[in-house]
């Protein structure tokens, strides 16, 4: 087996002129040149922000502004600034756990090394054993033991907590889940805004929820009528009501759930997925150093510059295969073996014509096997050596060429071996110890 190296690769057309995030392999969108990273259903962030802030504004201009008539002056325009407030700062963090990495794992170029053969493979003769990766590789978390998954896509074992995201496509560190109103994932860098959008989303419905009340209230008691006819003359006050009581019960169920998960340090994913009730949690610290965790502790930066330039990347080292090296960049030679054996059997076909012609003399002997001939493969050679014992052609078999472990010879080779044949034949053509003769005599 020859090692041909790899071509050389021209400057122009390289990747030296683009950013990370223009060759990015993920799923995900970026928004001004890389600062922002979005999931690919980012268009549901917009509607996101359409559930937050038209309800808002119907609740500044409908009800918050009429309560500024019915309480003081500072405490009436505080109702309309906290809201107004309240819903900047909880837009703030729908953006900040929307467009920032979550936590992606940068994916290998190429396949980690492994680490011992594959024992189960039956290796044939000229075949080296294939080098096949573990699946699962087991690691020690606080005295238990994990089995981490190697993941094809991105081309590495994933870490404990880590897992693919199907829809963004990429590995995620403590990943939790992949939130649809938010259009990320949520995991290890934006798990804690997360929380927090949930969190104040549920304290804004009930801003909301309680003032709406508080104005029908006053309708009641200044024109001394029902509840149910107060209600009636304050519509959007209605609207809102209904539509933040069946928020409250979503953003407000969750921020429960997240709760517990926290205080017992897990995830969507793994509360979902497996089960501690039967053994400890080997990530569970306690409820107050979960939540410091959780709260307190530094986010990691990013394992992404996606602004940074490309690198080029370095060649692969040559790989055995079948007993040989081949190099992983390696493009088709112009120059083969098979194409080596036609070129030479082509410039034999003249001479060979004029032999069996019979346009040579007495004297004049062609030596097979020293002559001409010799300066070809061993494998050709060998082909017309066995051709002098025997008088019919059979298919040999090598150990090299296909996996199977035979091979076709090419239609020049089996024209020579068939003139050879038939001068032996007709001709009582000998072998001696130096090679094989063919005498041509006249009739």
């Amino acid at each position: 087996m020859y090692v041909v190296p790899p071509p050389q690769r021209s400057d122009s057309g390289s990747n030296g002129d683009l950013r990370v995030y223009q060759t990015w392999k993920g799923s995900n969108i970026f928004f001004l040149q890389g600062r922002f990273v979005f999931g690919p259903d980012v268009r549901s962030l917009a509607l996101t922000i359409c559930l937050i802030a038209v309800p808002v504004t119907i609740f500044c201009i409908f009800v918050a502004r009429k309560l500024m008539d019915d309480f003081s002056d500072s405490w009436g325009v505080s109702i309309v600034a906290v809201a107004v407030v309240f819903t900047i700062y909880d837009l703030v963090l729908l953006l900040l756990t929307s467009g920032r990495d979550p936590g992606i794992i940068p994916r290998n170029a190429h396949p980690p090394e492994p680490e011992a053969l594959d024992g189960n493979m039956d290796a044939g003769a000229g075949q080296t054993p294939q080098l096949r990766l573990p699946r699962i590789k087991e690691v020690e978390v606080n005295g238990i033991i994990f089995k981490v998954k190697y993941c094809d896509t991105c081309m590495l074992y994933r870490p404990p907590r880590c897992s693919h995201c199907s829809i963004c496509n990429n590995c995620v560190e403590r990943f939790d889940h992949h939130c649809p109103w938010v259009g990320q994932c949520i995991g290890l860098r934006n798990y804690r805004f997360f929380f927090m959008f949930v969190f104040s989303t549920t304290l804004l419905c009930i801003y909301v929820f309680a003032f709406c009340w508080v104005y029908i209230r006053k309708i009641t008691e200044a024109e001394h009528t029902t509840i149910w006819k107060a209600m009636l003359k304050t519509p959007a006050s209605i609207v809102l009501i209904i539509y933040t009581f069946i928020s409250m019960w979503f953003v407000g169920g969750l921020t429960a759930f997240h709760l517990y998960l926290i205080s017992t340090n897990q995830t969507t994913y793994e509360n979902f997925r497996y089960r501690y009730d039967r053994r400890s949690n080997p990530h569970n610290k306690g409820v107050v150093n979960n939540f410091k965790e959780t709260f307190c502790s530094a986010i990691p930066p990013s394992k992404n510059d996606f602004r940074a330039m490309v690198q080029r990347e370095p060649p692969l080292p040559p790989r055995s295969v079948a007993g040989g090296f081949m190099s992983p960049n390696m493009g088709k030679a112009n120059d083969d073996i098979e194409m080596g054996r036609k070129a030479v059997w082509a410039d034999m076909g003249p001479a060979m014509s004029e032999h069996g012609d019979g346009k040579h003399g007495n004297n004049e002997r062609l030596h097979v096997k020293d002559g001409e001939l010799g300066e070809l493969s061993p494998d050709i050679r060998t082909t017309v050596d066995e051709q002098s014992d025997r008088p019919a052609m059979h298919p040999r078999r090598s150990s090299w060429g296909r996996k199977s472990g035979s091979w076709d010879m090419s239609p020049e080779v089996m024209a020579l071996a068939a003139r050879v044949g038939e001068q032996n034949q007709n001709g009582g053509g000998s072998s001696s110890g130096s090679g094989l003769v063919t005498e041509n005599r006249p009739t």
